[in-house]
């Protein structure tokens, strides 16, 4: 079986690199452009950064900032009308996993009108064209959704979120500047950055893990083990770091999938719109030990890249431990909690039965069943 790789056209990388933003809009000639940017992120300046460079050189644009922490249907259906609207030709998605989450799906549904009903999108949709051209700038450092083929809708009216998987909708251009990342407040910066994690330790762990995303996973720990109490700190060093790091894990796990963290934390989000990396942070060291005895030594690797030593002096049992942990250590570190207050008793069957069903689920290196997904929901409390 062939093993296949995608990343963007083009990504930048460093201090100063939102500057690229005009040089690759002009090399495309495009007319004009979608801005899709959070409330939040307008009010704080942090769109600004982009949008006064395209006024600078007189670069058409519209903004669109319907958008929620948790993208939903609504946000999605909304995008489309706004953007045949506005005669742009091209999206600019300025925020974190929630403004290019929802890009992509305005992206794809417009290329691809006959998937106009949101719904239809989940899992691998058989769309047949590319979606309209996305230039991705992310403010947060954790989604990677600048680099990958996956996106995440909420669908409010039935309380779950949704996973689509399409190669037509990862972004032709990532621009990745440490400085749009420079105002993320700490419980952001922290949870951002475990879902890095997050998605770095399940990519190396899924089914479908082989060579190549092995390395980029490694890395991606490694950098992120390094830099994120720096981040959470506000260090330049740090900043930089995560922004490197979540790029990273985002090449791997896009290209061979997750596992039940995911899926469990998907689910929450839906159900008590507990921010996702929040929820990912939780579930991970839960889900590590559940994973434990199908993971040959890839935790003795873990626990190395995440710095712990003498791990080559271990036995399997004890460098299986010290790389969960390593993980509880860094959450605990960045403030992260362990319980979820919220959740009750009487929501675990919908629960374990919306996480068994989530498009994240097959990949886990454990075919779990709902009861084991309910016994695990059920450690949080």
């Amino acid at each position: 079986m062939a093993n296949r790789i995608m990343l963007n056209q083009t990504s930048y990388h460093g201090v100063g690199a939102i500057a690229e933003i005009v040089t690759e809009a002009k090399a495309h000639a495009f007319q004009k452009a979608f801005v899709c940017s959070d409330p939040d992120l307008i009010k704080f300046g942090v769109t600004g950064k982009v949008t006064d460079l395209l006024d600078k050189e007189g670069l058409a644009y519209e903004i669109y900032s319907d958008i929620k922490a948790n993208p939903t249907i609504d946000n999605v259906k909304n995008g489309v009308a706004a953007f045949k609207a506005s005669g742009a030709d091209y999206i600019i998605a300025i925020g974190g996993g929630s403004s290019m989450d929802t890009s992509k799906a305005i992206g794809i549904i417009i290329a691809n009108p006959e998937f106009e009903d949101v719904r239809s999108l989940e899992g691998v949709a058989p769309t047949r064209k590319p979606c309209v051209p996305i230039i991705a700038v992310p403010t947060t450092a954790g989604t990677a959704a600048e680099v990958t083929i996956n996106y995440v809708i909420t669908d409010v009216e039935r309380k779950r979120k949704f996973v689509c998987v399409d190669p037509h909708d990862m972004p032709i251009i990532a621009v990745v500047d440490p400085e749009m990342m420079s105002s993320m407040p700490k419980g952001l910066t922290a949870s951002t950055g475990m879902d890095a994690l997050t998605h770095a330790i399940e990519g190396y762990t899924t089914k479908a893990a082989w060579e190549m995303t092995d390395m980029f996973h490694l890395k991606a720990i490694e950098i992120i083990s390094k830099s994120l109490r720096g981040a959470v700190a506000n260090t330049k060093e740090g900043r930089e770091g995560m922004a490197l790091g979540q790029y990273i894990a985002g090449m791997g796990f896009s290209n061979v999938g997750l596992g039940i963290a995911h899926s469990m934390a998907h689910t929450l989000g839906a159900v008590y719109d507990t921010p996702h990396g929040v929820a990912c942070a939780m579930m991970l060291p839960i889900v590590m030990e559940y994973n434990a005895d199908c993971t040959g030594e890839k935790y003795r690797e873990i626990a190395r890249a995440m710095g712990v030593e003498g791990v080559d002096q271990m036995d399997q049992a004890t460098y299986r431990k010290a790389a969960v942990d390593a993980v509880r250590k860094l959450s605990e570190d960045v403030g992260i909690p362990s319980k979820l207050e919220a959740l009750k008793e009487e929501d675990l069957p919908f629960l374990a039965e919306s996480a068994h069903a989530d498009a994240c689920a097959p990949g886990n290196p454990k075919d779990a069943s709902v009861e084991d997904l309910t016994a695990l929901f059920r450690k949080l409390m």
